[in-house]
């Protein structure tokens, strides 16, 4: 249950961060609002590791699959995509195509065992179901 909760709540954020994201780099720019999201970003997990579990910075050093580090430039990205997504199609509709990427990508990521993941058996019901989401958002975007 708290794993539901959780996600609800990172994508509502994520919605809000974006939202946020996109009216600030209207008034700055896109690198100067990604480098300071980016930046409180850095100061916020760096006040919660300190006042929480203080594990060696140096442990880093010690990750097996030393790819897996560009995760924060990855996060760069992250930001800037969806700001630009934001800005050009408007939340709602940048969020449904956002999730529906994440999905099919993390459905394919469990399918062909990708980056260290078990690999998982194809199921059409899961297929049918991103084919549902799919046409939820042609439905949702769809003018008169």
């Amino acid at each position: 249950m708290w794993g539901i909760l959780i996600a609800l709540l990172s994508g509502a954020l994520m919605s809000v961060q974006g939202v946020f994201n996109t009216e600030v780099t209207k008034q700055t720019s896109l690198w100067v609002s990604s480098a300071f999201v980016q930046f409180t970003a850095l100061l916020v997990c760096l006040a919660a590791w300190l006042f929480t579990d203080r594990t060696n910075l140096l442990s880093l050093a010690q990750v097996e699959h030393k790819y897996m580090l560009f995760s924060g430039v990855l996060g760069a990205f992250i930001t800037v995509t969806v700001v630009k997504a934001m800005g050009s199609l408007g939340p709602a509709r940048a969020a449904m195509l956002i999730v529906i990427s994440q999905l099919i990508v993390a459905y394919l990521i469990e399918l062909f065992g990708i980056f260290q993941v078990e690999k998982q058996p194809f199921e059409w019901r899961k297929l049918i179901g991103m084919l549902v989401a799919i046409a939820g958002i042609v439905i949702f975007k769809w003018e008169k």
